[in-house]
């Protein structure tokens, strides 16, 4: 409309419109001033005093819980009419409070274990797995103790059922096999029926073992003994049933002997569990280095004239560790 003003001055405003193909109408109409209309208030709308009073009792202790519905039916049985459903709504979008109103099940917040071992019998961690029978929902339960920093299978035991008596049974024996002291060991497991029963946690205060649990439905939460089991079924060798108790113990016991004594496991510097667990890492780990300088010293070409080194045993084993630990994990500069 600009435009129009000016080109107007020198060839009038029919002529202006008319070059700037714009209605002489439509120019008019933008030259008034707009108007504006206040819609009046609607003659059923409620008063100020009369909302208050409804928001009032919508936030009062005996409704606080309830939808605006249910509100209007109970005020309805008490003989009281104070608006519509959908006028409480309006009352309470207007305070921003359109929610949720009904209590509901507070759920439980679980924390995220965060465990740590710098040395073997610092830190165990157990579960049960399911080995199956000659029938069909048949099984045997295999219950197995694993140290977190050598990886060594401390205890196991085969057994027709899963029962908190019998995992209190191998617990007590394998702590006085390792000779644990009181607040020397924290014990890790998820949330089945045996490791949270109270048999067992009154086992573990008597013996001053820590109990730490793993979040509902969260495997990442006790990873080294789901990697243990992983182990243990893709074995070549792991039958697909047992006839018996007695042949799936028979198998148990070879594997754990391979697994401590000579599985050479990728976590702990293709060390063996045995190793680490009773210290011999050391020995082992400066045997190979003096192999690599050997190597080293004969053809140093072959490794780029950079003399290489042995991977060194992990100095500490995390379940969900801590962010910066994890980002110092991750860039050994830090």
């Amino acid at each position: 409309m600009n435009a129009i003003e000016t080109l107007s001055v020198s060839v009038g405003i029919r002529a202006a419109c008319s070059a700037l193909n714009v209605h002489r109408s439509r120019y008019y109409r933008n030259r008034q001033p707009k108007r504006v209309h206040q819609r009046p208030a609607p003659p059923l709308k409620l008063s100020d005093a009369e909302r208050q009073r409804v928001h009032d009792v919508l936030v009062s202790p005996a409704f606080v819980d309830q939808a605006p519905a249910t509100v209007a039916a109970n005020l309805s049985d008490e003989g009281v009419h104070l608006c519509s459903v959908r006028t409480m709504y309006r009352i309470l979008h207007e305070r921003h409070q359109v929610r949720e109103r009904r209590r509901g099940h507070q759920r439980t917040h679980y924390a995220k274990p965060e465990l740590v071992a710098t040395a073997p019998k610092q830190c165990w961690s157990w579960d049960i797995t399911k080995l199956k029978g000659s029938v069909t929902w048949q099984y045997f339960y295999l219950y197995v103790i694993l140290d977190l920093f050598s990886r060594y299978v401390v205890g196991w035991m085969v057994a027709n059922r899963e029962s908190a008596v019998l995992a209190k049974q191998l617990i007590t024996q394998t702590c006085a096999k390792h000779a644990i002291n009181r607040d020397e060991l924290t014990l890790h497991a998820d949330r089945g029926s045996s490791m949270k029963s109270k048999l067992v946690a009154q086992l573990l205060t008597d013996l001053g073992v820590i109990k730490s649990h793993s979040r509902p439905h969260t495997s990442d939460d006790n990873p080294f003994s789901e990697a243990q089991f992983k182990t243990l079924k893709y074995r070549p060798d792991f039958p697909t049933r047992f006839p018996n108790i007695g042949a799936a113990e028979r198998h148990c016991q070879g594997f754990f002997s391979w697994y401590n004594l000579e599985h050479k496991h990728s976590g702990i510097a293709m060390l063996t569990p045995h190793a680490v667990h009773y210290h011999l890492s050391d020995e082992i780990l400066a045997q190979r280095q003096c192999v690599l300088n050997d190597a080293f010293a004969r053809h140093p070409e072959r490794f780029k004239y950079i003399a290489p080194t042995v991977t060194p045993l992990p100095t500490a084993v995390w379940i969900n560790p801590p962010i910066q630990t994890q980002e110092a994990m991750n860039d050994p500069s830090k």
